[in-house]
């Protein structure tokens, strides 16, 4: 076998091995919503939220004293401190706040303009030149969310909603920035390194939300809240960011297309929440938006 077609074959591997691991990282994600849901029902929704990353900032030093990972490099330290601004604080905090006043399924067609968040701040950080097509695009999707918040908020948009919009903003900064340091360090390392930042800081807010004595839930309830904690929070990211880094950020986040239609099929299963045909109709039409980006022209800076 010559060079040029063992690099292929190696290339080709690559590309199955991304798809696989941002597959895992598509399906663990999207099971977050519905996990909050219940999880919210039981518990105080801070101790859900600020929770869930503690204990997920415990498993990343677990981890990262484990395998003696390396410090990382101080041109990784502002990159961290977004991921870990976006996905380690932002996502967790607003998206458990909206699962008080809204449905999981409500949740996810919301969240459907996430890849399309993810796109425009790659996009952005990565100093690339969105064309118009692609903004036109992208303000359609965020037109056609805000018509079904209204739709559902009968005019007005639910207190979920906005914090929604919060938690896409964030997950769009910490996805974007944290598949772009994979390409460099492993994608657990990224988590975990982004986790243990925030650990300080929800160490100094802990008399806001540790209860006095633990709280009284069911088994399922606790199986919910370290299912975010554990699995949303910390394992998914390593599927994610692995995904993205093997095969190619753009490639692998189409993926993400999957989540919101994964999120509804899993809020009527474990909810039995309603899901008519409104909720599925704006879903696909907010993916086709998505799918329209993504084929939009992005050139350099």
């Amino acid at each position: 076998m010559s060079t040029r077609m063992r690099a292929a074959a190696l290339e080709a591997g690559r590309q199955r091995l991304g798809l696989l691991m941002g597959l895992a990282g598509v399906a663990t994600f999207s099971l977050t919503l519905p996990a909050t849901r219940l999880a919210v029902q039981e518990l105080d929704v801070w101790f859900v939220a600020f929770g869930r990353m503690t204990l997920g900032a415990v498993a990343a030093l677990i981890y990262l004293v484990a395998v003696r990972a390396p410090l990382p490099d101080r041109r990784s330290l502002p990159w961290l401190a977004a991921a870990s601004l976006g996905v380690v604080l932002g996502f967790p905090l607003f998206s458990t706040l909206a699962m008080q006043s809204v449905d999981a399924s409500h949740g996810g067609v919301v969240l459907a303009v996430l890849p399309l968040c993810t796109a425009a701040a790659a996009a952005l950080l990565a100093r690339e030149r969105p064309s118009p097509a692609f903004w036109l695009v992208a303000s359609a999707g965020g037109l056609l969310v805000l018509v079904f918040a209204l739709l559902r908020g009968q005019g007005m948009p639910a207190a979920g909603d906005l914090h929604l919009v919060l938690a896409c903003l964030g997950g769009a900064l910490g996805y974007a920035t944290g598949g772009a340091l994979a390409r460099h360090m492993p994608g657990l390392a990224v988590i975990a390194w982004a986790l243990l930042m925030a650990l300080p800081f929800l160490l100094l807010a802990a008399p806001l939300w540790v209860p006095p004595a633990l709280p009284s839930a069911s088994a399922v309830t606790w199986a919910c809240f370290l299912y975010v904690a554990l699995g949303s929070q910390f394992i998914g990211f390593w599927f994610w960011y692995r995904g993205l880094a093997e095969g190619g950020i753009a490639k692998v986040s189409q993926l993400q297309l999957l989540q919101p239609f994964l999120t509804l099929a899993a809020s009527g299963f474990l909810l039995h929440e309603e899901l008519d045909e409104v909720t599925w109709a704006f879903a696909a039409a907010t993916i086709g938006l998505v799918w329209l980006a993504r084929r939009c022209r992005i050139g350099r800076a």
